[in-house]
Order: structure tokens, then C-alpha cells, then sequence
């Protein structure tokens, strides 16, 4: 059985947010992912996380045991609380489809502070597609230096 810690990351709410993923075989780690997923709350990054933790695993495992942090997440999985919200409704039903590739999937919530490594790879993923926008010359500076004041009026 794979274990799959995940967290989704918004700096803001919305705000870029990014997903970190690490998967563990016993107590070995075997990989980890990031991923920069474009504005959104932090319950839709959450979301996000979970449905790229299942398609990165359908073909690795037949049975997954899902580490979050988020207590929104889990308890709604566990069909605990009801999704309102008309976007994770959709993610939901990618998620439920997923779901179905596996054997045996279970939701486990667990504290911020165990889910360290996951939180750390999705403030990456924000933290590298800024360092995109900041180093890449053709999305332009932000700014209109060149003009001054007389121009603008």
C-alpha cells in the first residue's frame, strides 16, 4: 500500500496556489511532486492536490492511503460533509472517477505538522512559477517607466 501525502498551497485566498505530492512505500519516500496550479482558493488547491495524487498513482498502485491536512477534504471524501461549492463539486466527481481505478483507497487526516514535506513541495511550486515570472523578460517588466506623468494625462 502507497501513501500519498498531499497539501494544496494558496497565497491568498484566491491566490497562486501550487500542490505538493509525496508518496511513501513503508517508510521509504519514492518520489515527490509539485505543481503550480494558477489562482485559486485554498480548498480548491486542496482539491487539486487530491486529483493529481490519483492519476500519478493509478498506474503505480492498487491500493493508496491518502495523508491531508485538511480537515474539509477528508471529512468530505469520507461523504462526513457535503460539498456546496459548484467547483470542487466538479473536481469531486473527476475525483470519484479516479477513485475507481483503485482497489482500496482510504482518507486519513492528519496534523499540519505531518504533513511538513507536502506543505514544502506546493510553497515551491508558488515559489518557482514566481521566479518564472520574475527571470522571463518577455512577460515585461509590470511597469510603465518609460512614460512619465506629461504622457499619461
Amino acid at each position: 500500500m502507497l501513501h500519498v501525502f498531499i497539501d494544496g498551497a494558496s497565497r491568498g485566498n484566491p491566490g497562486l496556489a501550487g500542490v505538493g505530492i509525496v508518496v511513501y512505500n513503508k517508510n521509504n519516500r519514492v518520489s515527490a511532486y509539485r505543481e503550480f496550479v494558477g489562482l485559486k482558493t485554498n480548498n480548491q488547491a486542496e482539491y487539486c492536490a487530491l486529483r493529481r495524487a490519483l492519476q500519478i498513482t493509478t498506474f503505480v498502485a492498487n491500493e493508496i492511503l491518502i495523508h491531508s491536512d485538511s480537515t474539509l477534504v477528508i471529512n468530505q471524501r469520507l461523504k462526513k460533509y457535503k460539498i456546496r461549492n459548484n467547483e470542487l463539486k466538479m473536481i469531486s466527481r473527476e475525483i470519484t472517477n479516479l477513485e475507481k481505478s483503485f482497489e482500496s483507497i482510504g482518507y486519513r487526516h492528519i496534523s499540519r505538522t505531518r504533513n511538513i514535506e507536502a506543505d514544502l513541495e506546493a510553497n515551491i511550486a508558488i515559489d518557482d512559477y514566481l521566479k518564472y515570472r520574475k527571470n522571463d523578460d518577455s512577460l515585461g517588466s509590470g511597469d510603465d517607466s518609460e512614460l512619465n506623468q506629461s504622457q499619461l494625462l
